[in-house]
């Protein structure tokens, strides 16, 4: 048993990891006509059974059609359930006959600073990525969900590769 080999986790991880393509459409002026569609990438994780999605409320915002591709290349048209602009969150769901691979929540008060981590994600539609990391501190506030009387922030730093997209 080696502790620092991630084989094994990112053979767990990566096929809960999917691609998301956003397509976006403006309305053109009457004279115009038409107007201007704009597609946008990213990553998602499935974290049910039954297809819901946790994204980047960016990779999503402003979309009329959400398109879903799974590691094993399958594509499903997407809706989205709820956004949270704040923390750059998005739920969507697809539907799928069959149950979709996972990726379950873990308890952030259990991890520890120092334990290792990947970063999993797919923007380009290609294969999956995998990076690793440490956990550097938890509990982080970095001040944008405030409150009058206090914040309500506990974010997690690493210092895995996050690349643009993932």
């Amino acid at each position: 048993y080696n502790p620092v080999d991630f084989t094994l986790a990112a053979a767990i991880s990566t096929p809960s990891v999917v691609n998301i393509r956003a397509e976006s459409r403006t309305k053109g002026f009457y004279w115009i006509g038409g107007g201007e569609e704009s597609v946008s990438t990213g990553s998602g994780v499935i974290i049910s059974p039954d297809g819901y999605i946790v994204t980047n409320n960016h990779v999503i915002e402003n979309s009329s059609e959400l398109e879903v591709t799974l590691n094993n290349n399958k594509t499903y048209i997407a809706e989205i359930i709820g956004t949270d602009p704040s923390t750059d969150i998005a739920l969507i769901k697809i539907e799928s006959e069959e149950e979709l691979t996972y990726v379950p929540f873990g308890n952030s008060d259990n991890l520890k600073i120092g334990e290792w981590v990947l970063a999993v994600g797919n923007p380009f539609n290609l294969t999956s990525t995998v990076t690793a990391g440490i956990v550097s501190a938890k509990a982080r506030n970095i001040n944008i969900l405030r409150t009058q009387e206090f914040s309500i922030e506990s974010f997690i730093q690493t210092d895995a590769a996050v690349n643009q997209g993932n």
